[in-house]
């Protein structure tokens, strides 16, 4: 916590608390140290934009970290082969402070919206030990999107608000916030506006949503819209880029390109979800193949290369 002594204003300038601290009672009060120079951004690797090189929990950590990441999303089932093929929860926290990393977000699929019960309630359990996993390697996020409802009929929102308050009731015991993601391609929560909706209705202080350049083209929500997007809920945007012409209902997750490398108004983007007031993580997430034949240092090094360029004179 920074001493009172000091201007708060300064304080903003220096540091970021990590999302929910108040509401999470400690666990996710470390801070995020911003060089002034990067004008508001902490720059996070995405994992599938190495995933296609398969190199396990643990070499992509390192590379990561190699390449100058500080910040990382992971994925889940990485994490959980990992410990499938012996490796510990204890070890896992232990490499992850070694490489000086920090561990934003976790990749993760479980079927909390759905409206199969039985299924839904597989997904709640799924859940839950997940959140308490995440919790004891000092990650505080974890993804929650439509999972299993992405071809379904539309669930009426009211009912998804009902849902995802139960997730956020889940993870405010477990100190792991679930971040309600839009997915472009999705019957359900594929607009800005619905996503935006269920954080505003659940009327719940934890509540947070995470977006995407790729997300936004591929649902076909409007970029000026961003700017409706309170600064509070959004602690994670996942920055990438995309070719032209490809048509929003044709264009597919391994055509997504380096931030800057495509047609996508990322400036204007990130200049609608910059937050003054504190920093806010960009992710890059890509699945490109033709990365994937590359060297994965290769890749990271230019994955934080493109982003930061793209925020230069943001």
């Amino acid at each position: 916590m920074a001493d009172n002594s000091l201007n708060r204003r300064q304080v903003l300038k220096t540091i970021g608390l990590a999302a929910g601290a108040a509401a999470l009672g400690g666990g996710a009060q470390a801070v995020i140290k911003v060089d002034k120079q990067e004008q508001g951004f902490v720059y996070s690797l995405n994992m599938s934009t190495i995933r296609g090189h398969n190199l396990g929990f643990v070499k992509e950590l390192e590379v990561a970290a190699k390449a100058g990441f500080t910040s990382v999303e992971i994925w889940m089932d990485t994490l959980q082969t990992y410990l499938k093929n012996g490796g510990s929860v204890a070890e896992a926290k232990k490499i992850i402070d070694g490489l000086g990393i920090r561990v934003e977000n976790v990749i993760g699929f479980a079927q909390w919206i759905v409206d199969d019960e039985a299924t839904r309630k597989q997904g709640l359990t799924q859940l839950q030990g997940e959140m308490d996993l995440l919790a004891k390697i000092g990650c505080h996020r974890i993804a929650a999107p439509p999972a299993g409802a992405t071809k379904a009929a539309v669930i009426d929102l009211d009912v998804v608000t009902e849902r995802y308050n139960t997730i956020l009731n889940m993870g405010r015991e477990a100190g792991v916030m679930p971040q309600l993601e839009m997915w472009g391609g999705s019957t359900n929560l594929k607009h800005i506006s619905q996503v935006l909706y269920v954080a505003t209705q659940c009327g719940h202080a934890d509540a947070r949503i995470l977006l995407d350049i790729f997300h936004v083209y591929k649902g076909q929500s409007a970029v000026e819209s961003l700017q409706f997007v309170g600064k509070p809920a959004l602690e994670i945007f996942h920055v990438n880029d995309y070719p032209s012409g490809i048509d929003p209902s044709q264009i597919s997750e391994p055509d997504r390109v380096y931030p800057g490398d495509g047609v996508a108004p990322v400036k204007r983007i990130l200049q609608l979800v910059k937050n003054p007031a504190r920093p806010l993580i960009i992710s890059c997430e890509v699945f490109n193949k033709s990365y994937y034949a590359q060297d994965a240092l290769l890749v990271a090094k230019t994955a934080l290369r493109k982003m930061k360029a793209v925020t230069a004179d943001v």
